[in-house]
């Protein structure tokens, strides 16, 4: 039996739950532009547990969503992940963000699945899944084109998911696309993904594990007058 507690902060919305055996018990989480997570996130924590009326020292790891996503945001998640797992002495479980966005809908065989979070002006962070939520290629960020996926629309229905799919349905013409644009990452979703990984000991190092940025930050200042 394995109790893991999984933080997701990549985006607006701040998340946590706590799961046996891959299966949600309690979920806490809040959506608000204003990327409140350092005021929520060990709130969350407390509050799952509390609910699951599980101990802490209970635990048998610690999962965080590693991105891509805001600089911000995966900072702080995962300096709540590490910061748990050094003072529990707990192993430290990392899942990709987009991929855990893709398990939030099912398709047929046939479609093809492309999380996107908005990476601002026209780019986007994408990743490509098939019907089974294998990655199709490697996780990138990338500018939308009227090009862009093409060749994966030549080959069935795409399912575009996230908020980076509003910058692509107002440019990608092919009948083959639909959009989802509700889909945010949740902790929800991660669950089953950190019980998998835990259950084959998939784990980062603790103290040399870093956000999966995609980009280099960059510290964006007012014009002076």
């Amino acid at each position: 039996m394995a109790l893991i507690l999984n933080l997701e902060t990549a985006t607006t919305n701040c998340s946590v739950s706590i799961a046996r055996d891959g299966n949600l018990l309690i979920l806490k989480e809040h959506n608000t532009p204003s990327y409140s997570h350092s005021e929520q996130l060990h709130v969350f924590i407390q509050e799952v547990l509390k609910d699951a009326k599980v101990s802490i020292n209970q635990l048998d790891a610690i999962a965080v969503s590693k991105g891509p996503g805001s600089y911000t945001g995966l900072r702080i998640g995962v300096s709540a992940a590490k910061g748990l797992c050094f003072a529990l002495n707990l192993p430290l479980i990392s899942i990709a963000t987009l991929e855990s966005m893709a398990h939030q809908v099912k398709i047929e065989k046939s479609t093809f699945i492309i999380s996107l979070l908005d990476a601002r002006r026209m780019e986007v962070y994408a990743a490509v899944y098939d019907h089974e939520y294998k990655e199709i290629g490697e996780t990138k960020a990338e500018i939308v084109e009227g090009t862009s996926f093409a060749s994966f629309a030549k080959n069935g229905k795409v399912l575009l998911i996230g908020s980076g799919a509003e910058k692509c349905r107002e440019i990608l013409a092919h009948p083959n696309f639909d959009y989802n644009t509700s889909i945010i990452p949740s902790a929800r979703e991660m669950c089953a993904l950190s019980y998998s990984k835990f259950i084959t000991k998939d784990f980062e190092d603790v103290a040399y594990f870093e956000p999966y940025y995609l980009k280099d930050f960059i510290l964006q200042t007012k014009a002076k007058k």
